[in-house]
């Protein structure tokens, strides 16, 4: 089974690190493909080299900035992407990005299943693009990775479909690593 980890900014990099160290220390096949959200060396590049991650197997320039713009072509070079790969059975995302939501919502299209890490979090903040987004992939991933038993509760009271998991947060394991 092939396991697809998506990550654009530098939380996404600094929290998806311990899984990817993890996938790399049990011989996982797995791709690596950094969306280009965080586009510049320090934002990004800067932390896959410092936390000793293997170079993203694909990364993307984005043209655009516009959060609609961008998540829309994010989708378009991600599903390229999983096309080419074919094998792709899995799909780990992380937090409430712009990132996170073009590689669910993608996954979500292409009948790729997805996982959610930090799943349940919650603001109640609907003026904060990071709720919708956040709120958006609980409802379609196939395994959520709650944090927290509050986080777990968050999403069985929304009536979430997928497999709850409550792993603890992966900042923390990223702590204890580096």
């Amino acid at each position: 089974m092939n396991i697809v980890v998506v990550v654009g900014t530098r939380p996404e990099i600094i929290k998806m690190a311990p899984v990817i160290k993890e996938l790399e220390r049990r011989g996982a096949d797995y791709t690596f493909i950094h969306t280009g959200q965080h586009y510049d060396y320090e934002m990004s590049r800067v932390f896959i080299e410092q936390l000793e991650l293997p170079a993203p197997h694909l990364s993307f320039a984005l043209e655009n900035h516009n959060p609609a713009t961008q998540i829309g072509e994010m989708m378009m070079k991600l599903e390229t992407a999983l096309r080419q790969a074919k094998k792709a059975k899995i799909m780990l995302t992380q937090g409430d990005t712009n990132t996170m939501l073009a590689a669910g919502l993608t996954a979500l299209k292409l009948g790729v299943e997805l996982g959610h890490v930090e799943a349940g979090l919650r603001s109640y903040d609907w003026r904060m693009p990071e709720e919708h987004n956040r709120r958006m992939i609980d409802h379609v991933s196939h395994y959520l990775f709650a944090p927290t038993e509050l986080a777990r509760r968050n999403l069985l009271e929304e009536n979430v479909w997928g497999e709850i998991y409550v792993t603890g947060n992966t900042v923390i394991d990223a702590i204890d690593i580096y």
